[in-house]
C-alpha cells in the first residue's frame, strides 16, 4: 500500500459519509463528496488543501485551478472563490484534507529555517503546487493519528509542524513564507483584505484603503491584483454577491432586499452585478439553489 493509498483509507475512515468533518486535530478538516457538485461561492481562508482522491476546480477572478492527488492548493489570504468538485463517484468519492495555516507556527519555523531562495516580493494569494512524497507522507501521518485518539494531544502538534515545514521547504515555499511577513507588500495587502471584508457593505474610496496600509493608490491597486487576481472593487463586489446569495437562499430574502443589505441602493444595478458574477438574475439563481437544497 502506498502512502497515498493510506491517506485515502484514513480520510475515508474518519469521513464515513458525504460532508465536511472537523476532528480532534485543531485546524484540520476532512471532506468527502460522492458526486460532482455545482460551482459554489465560498471564502477560502488561509489553508492548504490536499486531495487524496477525485478532482476539484477553484475559480478566483479569471484564474482557474484544477487540483487532484498530484497537486495541492494553498490560500495565503481570505479570498472569495467559486469551488466545485468535478470528479467523484459513490465508489471513488472525492476525499480531501484541509489544514488551516497557523501563522505563529509558520513564523517560528520561518525564523528557524531561513529561505534558501530570494523571498517572493508579492505572492499570489491562491497557488497550486506539485505534491511531493514528503508532503504525502506527512499528511498521512497527520490523518492516521486519528486512529489513536490518546496520541493526538502529544503527537498532533508535531505532525502539524512537519506539514508546515514541508510547505515552507517545498518548491515555491516562498509563497507560503509570505504569510509570515507582516511588513511585506503581501502583508499590507492581507491587512487591506481584512478591512474590505469587514466593510464590503460600505461605500469607500480606493485611496482610503491604500492609505490605511501605507501605499499609494497605483501601488496598492497593482499589488492587490497580484494577490487576489481582481481589482479592489471587483473583490468587494464578489463579497457582496456571495453574501446576497446566502441571504436569498438561507434567509429567504427577495433580490431587492438582499441587494439593499449588501450595500446597493439600486435593485437594477444589483441585478446586473449579480448576473455578471453568477451568470443569471438573482431571483432565478436563488430559486434554483433552494430547489437543489430541498
Amino acid at each position: 500500500m502506498t502512502a497515498l493509498d493510506s491517506l485515502r483509507a484514513a480520510i475515508a475512515r474518519h469521513a464515513p459519509q458525504d460532508g465536511t468533518f472537523a476532528c480532534a486535530l485543531a485546524g484540520v478538516k476532512l471532506i468527502r463528496c460522492s458526486s460532482p457538485t455545482m460551482p459554489m461561492p465560498v471564502i477560502y481562508e488561509p489553508t492548504v488543501c490536499f486531495v487524496a482522491q477525485g478532482r476539484k476546480r477553484a475559480t478566483l477572478g479569471a484564474s482557474v485551478f484544477h487540483y487532484d492527488p498530484a497537486s495541492y492548493l494553498v490560500a495565503t489570504v481570505g479570498l472569495p472563490v467559486v469551488g466545485a468538485v468535478i470528479e467523484a463517484s459513490a465508489t471513488e468519492p472525492y476525499l480531501s484534507l484541509q489544514v488551516d495555516l497557523d501563522c505563529p507556527a509558520l513564523e517560528e519555523l520561518a525564523l528557524k529555517h531561513p529561505a534558501r531562495e530570494h523571498p517572493v516580493p508579492t505572492a499570489p494569494g491562491l497557488v497550486m503546487n506539485d505534491m511531493t512524497p514528503d508532503l504525502i507522507n506527512a499528511a498521512t501521518r497527520l490523518v492516521t493519528l486519528l486512529d489513536s485518539p490518546a496520541d493526538v494531544d502529544a503527537l498532533g502538534p508535531l505532525a502539524m509542524t512537519e506539514i508546515f515545514y514541508r510547505l515552507l521547504s517545498a518548491p515555491n515555499g516562498g509563497i507560503v513564507r509570505a504569510v509570515t511577513q507582516s511588513d511585506s507588500r503581501h502583508g499590507q495587502i492581507a491587512r487591506a483584505i481584512l478591512w474590505i471584508r469587514a466593510h464590503f457593505r460600505d461605500v469607500f474610496r480606493i485611496d482610503e484603503v491604500a492609505g490605511l496600509v501605507g501605499m499609494s493608490r497605483s501601488t496598492f491597486h497593482a499589488h492587490f491584483k497580484t494577490v487576489t487576481a481582481m481589482s479592489p472593487i471587483e473583490f468587494r463586489n464578489q463579497l457582496r454577491m456571495q453574501e446576497a446569495r446566502r441571504l436569498m437562499v438561507s434567509d429567504g430574502l427577495d433580490a431587492a432586499s438582499a441587494g439593499y443589505h449588501v450595500g446597493y441602493d439600486s435593485p437594477s444595478q444589483f441585478s446586473r452585478d449579480y448576473a455578471r458574477v453568477f451568470g443569471m438574475a438573482p431571483g432565478k439563481h436563488a430559486g434554483q439553489l433552494r430547489a437543489i437544497d430541498n
